[in-house]
């Protein structure tokens, strides 16, 4: 098995049984290559060595699995982002941290994260509502550090709101351009990411 393979396997190591999450990781594949509206169930099922009919049993829809791949990536991307946000520490770390983690997750994960993050439109109205109240709590994650650190005078921000923006969109775009054949892996991405990230706060010696 590649290590990609491997990663992928990991990564969907929750769903089961096993041809549905075959079906979850040839999915993820297809439509981060060609976009999620020129995608066929015929390709998903294709890459996952089974026959369409076989999708309908685990999925009723494609966009049910586009639900089922944005609900697992957002659930993760909130405890990667909650963890740091409730932990100890000045402002400063805590958002070095967030910023580090997230960013690496969008490199090592870059396939599933351009997925995850730009095909939010396709989803059903009910669907799309579920996810955008999870990224909503995502933006409260990073928006509390950063008003932590305007109030203990760490940070020297006059639009919260906007800056929070900002972040989590620098980190999310890794997505979109992160390639493995790049000269910098992921924890390199990370720690030049959480370093840009305290300067656009003003970070006291930043």
């Amino acid at each position: 098995m590649s290590a990609q393979a491997q990663q992928s396997e990991e990564e969907w190591a929750d769903i089961a049984p096993d041809a549905a999450r075959r079906l979850v990781i040839a999915a993820v594949q297809a439509f981060a290559e060609r976009g999620y509206h020129a995608t066929t169930t015929r390709d998903i099922a294709s890459r996952a060595g089974m026959s369409p009919a076989a999708l309908y049993i685990h999925y009723k829809t494609k966009e049910e699995l586009l639900y089922q791949i944005s609900l697992v990536g957002h659930r993760l991307a909130l405890d990667i982002l909650e963890r740091p946000a409730l932990a100890d520490g000045s402002p400063a770390e805590r958002l070095a941290d967030a910023v580090r983690s997230f960013v690496r997750w969008h490199a090592e994960h870059h396939t599933t994260a351009r997925v995850v993050q730009y095909e939010l439109d396709a989803l059903s109205p009910e669907h799309r509502a579920e996810i955008v109240g999870m990224r909503r709590a995502t933006d409260a994650a990073v928006r509390g550090i950063i008003e932590d650190g305007v109030r203990s005078g760490d940070f020297d921000v006059t639009d919260v709101p906007g800056t929070t923006l900002a972040v989590l969109s620098l980190c999310i775009d890794v997505a979109r351009w992160f390639s493995t054949e790049g000269r910098r892996g992921p924890d390199e991405v990370g720690d030049s990411y959480a370093a840009l990230a305290l300067r656009m706060v003003g970070a006291v010696g930043a």
